[in-house]
């Protein structure tokens, strides 16, 4: 039996649907953190350890400090989804139009100027593989990692397609200590907490 295009689409939504149902009820069941990608649900084990938050916190000060009054660097809720490609995914920080942030819902992801991760110790695939997979896929313009493990990142620009759908071009490769740039605004990384300090 072959399906219908409609009826794939139908069936793939529903799924999605399904999934994003059990991640909502498992938020403040389980520790850690829940996404949804091409793959299925994402669980990443990681519990907010020090070098991990104090990371997000200093980047999104930063961020913050430089930016336009309009732009902010929100961290938490709400969610980036784009439910027709069945992605959820949750950056540690988006860098967002105050004005977009508006409504009640997950952000739309192509109104994300960039997104940044911070990688965790219990899953770093997830931020170094799927999301420079799925980042491109959901238009966002720029992806910044930065690895407490190593003291390194990359930041990720300049989507184009490709037969394995839309992909960043650019990669370019930091250590911690010098100043990185994010779409329009360069910030320093020095005092970045690493792993073990």
């Amino acid at each position: 039996m072959t399906m219908a295009p409609d009826d794939a689409r139908r069936e793939a939504s529903h799924l999605y649907r399904a999934m994003r149902d059990f991640v909502q009820s498992m938020d403040d069941t389980l520790p850690g953190k829940f996404e949804i990608t091409k793959e299925g649900i994402v669980h990443d084990m990681m519990s907010p350890v020090r070098p991990h938050e104090l990371t997000v916190l200093r980047l999104r000060k930063r961020l913050e400090n430089i930016m336009p009054e309009e732009i902010v660097a929100h961290t938490g809720e709400p969610d980036a989804e784009d439910e027709p490609e069945g992605i959820l995914r949750r950056p540690d920080i988006m860098v967002i139009a105050e004005a977009n942030r508006e409504g009640d819902g997950a952000f739309d992801p192509r109104t994300l100027l960039a997104a940044v991760e911070v990688v965790s110790r219990s899953n770093p695939d997830n931020d170094w593989v799927g999301k420079i997979r799925d980042y491109p896929l959901l238009g966002v313009p720029v992806y910044a990692v930065f690895d407490p493990r190593t003291g390194t990142g990359a930041v990720f620009t300049d989507v184009h397609p490709t037969p394995a759908g839309p992909r960043y071009a650019t990669r370019k490769d930091f250590v911690y200590g010098k100043d990185v740039t994010i779409g329009d605004w360069t910030v320093p990384t020095q005092n970045l907490p690493l792993h073990g300090d």
